[in-house]
């Protein structure tokens, strides 16, 4: 494979200057609109850099997927999963992040940058109680800056039109079974559903 791009001048000289909108629309910090957008997002994909690469994490919560402690500054509560900790082993050595922020139906997306460091703060955990549980750690981000993503990629990928592309796809314990020889995924499966529901915060 050749025709790679190996300076930022040759990049630039192929895409050109970026539009006014593109420029402006960076804020250093939360703004009504902003807030308004990103108080709507229950979904967010969380990225982060450590010495063994980068990690691309799916966030989740039943209401707001973060809180705004001040204008500043978010918290997103590191709530049950696989145990692997790839995102909070980053930000413990380089607190670089990056966060995606979603709303379905919504072509637009809302992106944040800055630096984050993990509490356990007990009156922190405590404040994002969900069915008598909290979670172990809550990621507090200080804001460098928000933009908004403009429709385009959305729109090609026809992301929310409400079909139903699953089928024959692997399952998790389909890709487990491939990964380790004897390893029970149709198991695994069968049991994926009652295992959420109590492991779910």
């Amino acid at each position: 494979m050749s025709g790679f791009v190996e300076d930022i001048a040759a990049l630039e000289a192929l895409y050109g200057t970026p539009g006014e909108a593109s420029l402006i629309k960076v804020a250093r910090q939360m703004t009504p609109m902003y807030r308004a957008w990103i108080m709507a997002s229950r979904f967010c994909v969380l990225s982060t850099v450590g010495p063994e690469g980068t990690d691309g994490s799916p966030r989740g919560d039943a209401g707001p997927v973060v809180r705004e402690l001040d204008a500043q500054t978010l918290a997103m509560p590191d709530w049950r999963g696989n145990n692997r900790m790839d995102s909070l082993r980053n930000i413990v050595v380089d607190g670089r992040v990056s966060l995606m922020f979603m709303v379905p139906g919504s072509n637009n997306v809302v992106r944040v940058n800055g630096t984050a460091r993990v509490s356990v703060e007990d009156a922190l955990l405590a404040s994002f109680e969900q069915d008598g549980q909290h979670p172990r750690s809550v990621i507090v981000i200080k804001i460098a800056e928000i933009y908004s993503q403009c429709a385009r990629a959305l729109i090609r990928s026809e992301t929310w039109s409400g079909a139903d592309e699953s089928a024959g796809l692997p399952s998790v314990g389909d890709m487990l079974a491939e990964a380790k020889q004897g390893f029970d995924g149709a198991g695994y499966d069968a049991d994926w559903g009652t295992r959420a529901k109590t492991t779910m915060w």
